[in-house]
């Protein structure tokens, strides 16, 4: 961890490391409060207030190329960018992970990571969220390694892009449009397309803003019809929003249209009795990789951030032959933006419609308990709370022990498995074989062989305890829905006198 030693200092002097003694103590930071030294300039051995508030640059963020021809080809399609955050609560390693993941957010849109910076505060800053003494320091790093954009890691007002933009004088973005545009990157199908356009649109809208005078200027109501018919009319930047809102009505139309399909195919598995379990997670923890290895799928599986958006469903079956269906979904992160939770629901209802949560979260991870708090938090929000979940500890064999002990003693129905290697599936699918709801009614019937669909039937749709052959039909033991027990109760052997 770096830090300048005040603001005054220029910006070469942010880049000094500090001592090993003071980066201990920073980690004890998130015990002191910080708007009440009690001796004015020091806090017991804590840093100067001066230090305590400056930018610190978070080390090995930076994914600069050294070969000069790569970097040159790079610089020509990929936006170089300077990261921002602000650090309220919690350690300086939880900080530093934040940023990471925005850098890495940042890697999966295209972006060259430059540098990243975080400064400490109670809360963002009204204006330019990280304060104006400290949004003129950003400024100079900017110009000293001639970044194009500064990405926040928070969700920013309007008013603060507004400001923060006017000092530093390059593009600002926050941490909400950063995902919206890997999202609009990723979709592929006609109705993840949709939904990322509606989302931008709502996020876009509160944010509009004229450049000069072009947005603010007044058309008048006329077309050429002289003094009559002049009048103030919108400006244009109304205009625009006007246009926005009807785009947007229009398109949750066509949302809502396409959601119909996928739902009659809903309905299809739930009227053949067919169980279905959901994969869940945060993005990246190989809820893709878990799934071809389930099924043999042949997802698309790659090592960045929301590489799946559409989701995906496919036949399994358990070990004990129990036929179900295997959805994966899209992955979450922390603070996913409102908006796309609001776009993706429809997509989202795989989890909330499925009979078990396959809820994958990255063994690996330095916080893996927080991206099950985040991933817990959106399913909470699309009204799955009540399905039943086993947590996978995915990565397992890349994961360190001491945290996976950890996670399987906080979480009870949790099993460690490889996606990669094949560590622990067929514990997990004996798993997912116990979990699964069983039908209801349990009968022992002789059907004849010309029947035979019944049989199939029962295979497909129940639970077959025991099956035997004999001269006048196959004598089958089985549990089976409501519905096929009502088909098959005329075959139950009569009881022998």
């Amino acid at each position: 961890m770096t830090s300048s030693s005040s603001p005054s200092q220029d910006s070469q002097s942010l880049a000094q490391n500090y001592p090993e003694g003071l980066r201990a103590d920073a980690l004890m930071e998130e015990d002191v409060a910080w708007s009440h030294d009690i001796d004015g300039d020091r806090d017991g051995e804590q840093f100067d207030r001066s230090e305590r508030a400056a930018l610190r640059r978070v080390a090995g963020l930076s994914t600069e190329l050294e070969d000069v021809t790569e970097v040159e080809y790079r610089q020509l399609r990929l936006e170089r960018v300077v990261l921002v955050g602000v650090w309220t609560s919690g350690t300086v390693t939880d900080s530093e992970n934040s940023l990471a993941e925005l850098a890495a957010l940042a890697e999966t849109a295209g972006a060259l990571v430059l540098d990243g910076v975080i400064q400490r505060r109670d809360k963002p800053d009204a204006a330019t969220y990280i304060g104006s003494g400290k949004a003129n320091e950003l400024r100079d790093i900017v110009l000293e390694t001639g970044a194009d954009t500064v990405i926040c890691d928070g969700e920013l007002s309007p008013g603060q892009l507004i400001h923060l933009e006017d000092v530093v004088k390059v593009k600002v973005i926050d941490r909400t449009a950063l995902i919206l545009d890997i999202f609009a990157q990723h979709a592929k199908s006609r109705e993840g397309k949709a939904q990322v356009a509606l989302a931008q649109m709502q996020y876009m809208l509160p944010r509009l803003r004229g450049w000069g005078q072009s947005l603010s200027r007044q058309m008048g109501g006329g077309k050429g019809g002289g003094l009559a018919t002049r009048g103030p009319g919108e400006t244009k930047i109304e205009t625009d929003r006007r246009r926005i809102r009807e785009k947007m009505a229009k398109m949750r139309r066509e949302i809502a249209d396409m959601k119909t399909g996928r739902e009659i195919k809903r309905q299809e598995r739930r009227r053949n009795k067919v169980p279905s379990v959901a994969i869940a997670g945060y993005t990246n923890a190989g809820k893709s990789s878990l799934l071809n290895r389930l099924t043999g799928a042949g997802v698309l599986v790659q090592n960045e951030l929301f590489a799946t958006l559409d989701p995906t469903v496919r036949r399994a079956e358990t070990p004990s032959g129990r036929i179900y269906t295997l959805a994966d979904t899209v992955g979450f992160v922390r603070h996913l933006p409102h908006h796309l939770v609001e776009a993706f629901r429809s997509t989202m209802e795989e989890v909330g419609d499925a009979d078990l949560i396959l809820h994958v979260v990255d063994g690996s991870h330095p916080a893996p308990e927080e991206q099950l708090a985040a991933v817990r938090e959106v399913v909470r929000d699309v009204g799955a709370t009540n399905v039943p979940e086993i947590v996978v500890i995915n990565k397992a064999d890349a994961a360190d022990p001491l945290v996976l002990q950890r996670l399987m003693r906080i979480e009870k129905r949790s099993i460690a498995v490889s996606a990669r290697t094949g560590l622990g599936i067929d514990e997990l699918l004996e798993l997912i074989d116990v979990e699964l709801p069983r039908p209801s009614v349990e009968l022992e019937v002789l059907v004849p062989y010309t029947l035979g669909r019944l049989v199939a039937r029962a295979h497909s749709e129940g639970e077959v305890i025991s099956e035997e052959h004999t001269p006048e039909g196959t004598l089958l033991k089985a549990r089976v829905h409501e519905e096929l027990a009502a088909e098959l109760a005329p075959y139950v052997p009569a009881p022998a006198l």
